[in-house]
């Protein structure tokens, strides 16, 4: 019979690496919570118009990235690509609308059929955070100050660049779009098909093709900088000035775009040249037209999401997992002896392993492997004194003595060394 696999661009997530995500996750947690950030959990997957209606038609997460199915009652359902839809539909559906601003962060797995690569999955997590009901330029530097440090968090910053740019409002976007399509149509030949579908339905997001062709024509594009309203251009002004006074380095980048028509003003990403093709590893902006496609009044909105996959692969972070004490018996006779002082161990803040089975021999390797620091020995004569046999395995003394006395010493030891409980924390 053959042997099972994953589906293509679905890992397992062994240890090391589970790790190395749940790092990333905590971190995010824990800066977004300083910045009064309060958790959400969102489905993991909705009514496909949650994602349909404002992602729209010429949008590749509909057409060719999607995993869409029905369920028995026929209804049509998406397994979620993104967080942001889902965390303003739950936002509607609470009716926090007269209760603004509202912040939340969320963490979890996105699903998107693509071409599977270094960093790009099938099935990916994303750490999010959304501020909703404020249209201030603040909040726009609030969110960017927040990845910012988040990254700064997992010590990576260093090899971080910051793009923003601005969209404009939607006066500014309809004259840029008018002159973008007419640079591009002079062009039309040479552009690749992507770009050619995309050049009627939704041509600011030829301005984010990684074509070389199409690149080298958007060299002379038309500047979208060149054609906001004197309200946009202001706002714009008040992000960089905010960045300026944070200290936070950015660099402008006219091509950097969000193609939905929900996004408006800014858009920012932070990206990294350590991943190859897949560099950016947090992205954002404003989307102030979302809550109006999903239903409810127009609300104010802008967050970012980051790709723990791809932060995963850049933290440094050692996986340990290693007992401060193992317990092993002479004979599987005393087994369920050990049973109560495991857990009085446990209970006293102890990592604790149970050797069950094999010589002493074997067991004092496996105690070897997994780098205890102490064991804990039972055998005949140390159940008829009613004492354990403490041994330090990184010394190689050992003595008999009443676990509460044991206790003390061992704990004694790992503060001082900072062994264990320094991994504890």
């Amino acid at each position: 019979m053959e042997k099972l696999r994953t589906v293509r661009g679905v890992h397992d997530l062994l240890p090391d690496n589970l790790h190395k995500h749940n790092k990333v996750i905590k971190a995010g947690l824990n800066v977004s919570s300083k910045y009064c950030y309060s958790e959400i959990e969102i489905p993991i997957f909705e009514f496909s118009e949650v994602f349909k209606r404002p992602l729209g038609k010429s949008s590749d997460i509909v057409t060719k990235e999607n995993y869409i199915f029905k369920d028995r009652s026929e209804d049509e359902l998406m397994l979620r690509p993104e967080g942001t839809s889902g965390v303003v539909r739950a936002f509607l559906n609470a009716g926090l609308v007269q209760d603004i601003p509202q912040r939340f962060s969320y963490f979890g797995p996105m699903f998107r059929y693509e071409r599977p690569q270094k960093g790009r999955l099938r099935q990916f997590k994303q750490f999010g955070i959304e501020c909703i009901g404020i249209s201030n330029s603040m909040a726009d530097i609030e969110v960017i100050s927040l990845g910012y440090e988040f990254l700064k968090k997992l010590d990576i910053i260093g090899k971080i660049t910051l793009k923003i740019n601005s969209l404009g409002d939607t006066d500014s976007r309809v004259n840029y779009r008018k002159v973008l399509i007419e640079y591009l149509n002079d062009y039309r030949s040479k552009l690749s098909e992507d770009s050619i579908k995309r050049l009627s339905e939704n041509p600011l997001r030829i301005l984010d093709s990684k074509n070389a062709v199409d690149q080298k024509i958007l060299i002379d594009a038309p500047n979208v900088l060149d054609y906001l309203n004197e309200k946009s251009r202001e706002r714009f002004e008040n992000v960089c000035e905010g960045l300026n006074v944070l200290k936070i380095k950015y660099e402008i980048d006219k091509n950097l775009v969000r193609g939905l028509d929900y996004y408006c003003h800014t858009a920012f990403e932070f990206m990294t040249d350590e991943l190859g093709a897949q560099g950016t590893v947090l992205a954002g902006g404003r989307y102030d037209g979302l809550s109006k496609m999903l239903g409810g009044v127009e609300v104010p909105g802008v967050g970012w999401a980051a790709g723990v996959e791809r932060l995963a692969l850049m933290v440094q972070s050692e996986y340990i997992n290693s007992p401060d004490i193992v317990l092993m018996a002479q004979t599987e006779v005393y087994n369920h002896l050990l049973l109560p002082i495991m857990n009085e161990l446990i209970n006293q803040g102890f990592k604790v392993e149970i050797i069950y089975t094999g010589s002493m021999s074997k067991k004092f390797k496996r105690a070897n492997k997994i780098n205890a620091s102490f064991a804990i020995l039972l055998g005949e004569e140390e159940v008829a004194k009613k004492v354990i046999k403490l041994k330090n395995l990184l010394l190689g003394s050992e003595q008999l003595i009443d676990l509460n006395q044991g206790i003390k010493i061992i704990k004694k030891h790992l503060k001082l060394t900072g062994a264990k409980f320094e991994f504890k924390k």
